[in-house]
């Protein structure tokens, strides 16, 4: 058993019926950098060893992560996603990180939602901003593989199998 990553011909709303259908933890995954997506699925797959079935769900800017939260877009018409933790990189196209985080919180529904910010900034003001919209964790994304490994697997243990989700509404 492990995390169950989306395939290529799979499109979110396909990841997130089974997930629905199976009752999984799903994780969602908001980044732009294709680079960083890779890195964070290769992470995600050698840490095998949580023991239980996820569906990680990647959405590439901002405006498709409120799509995905909010049934929007092309995401109409589906079950809305209940993530058990949200992934968010701040640098993001259309709709930046900060701003995705800002409506999370103003929403009844999606406020509760647990948010780790990941990001590359050294900004002390990106943290602080991020801290004060209602970021649960800062996550600085480590530049070595090994590192960033370990950070996943931290992230992970946490977030999936340690810390207790509020009851959906």
């Amino acid at each position: 058993m492990g995390l169950r990553l989306q395939h290529a011909e799979m499109t979110n709303k396909e990841v997130l019926k089974g997930a629905e259908m199976e009752k999984k933890k799903v994780i969602l995954l908001v980044e732009d950098n294709p680079d960083d997506v890779d890195l964070t699925l290769r992470a995600f797959e050698k840490n095998k060893n949580l023991k239980i079935l996820n569906e990680l769900v990647v959405v590439r800017d901002g405006q498709e992560a409120l799509d995905c939260l909010f049934g929007a877009g092309k995401y109409a018409g589906t079950a809305t996603i209940v993530p058990s933790v949200i992934l968010l990189d701040l640098k993001l196209p259309k709709v930046d990180g900060l701003e995705v985080l800002r409506r999370i919180r103003e929403n009844d529904r999606t406020r509760l939602y647990p948010v780790v910010i990941l990001t590359s900034s050294r900004q002390e003001q990106d943290l602080m901003k991020g801290y004060s919209l209602g970021a649960n964790s800062i996550i600085r994304k480590p530049v070595d593989f090994e590192k960033f490994l370990d950070a996943v697997h931290q992230l992970g243990l946490y977030w999936l199998l340690l810390n207790e989700s509020p009851p959906a509404k």
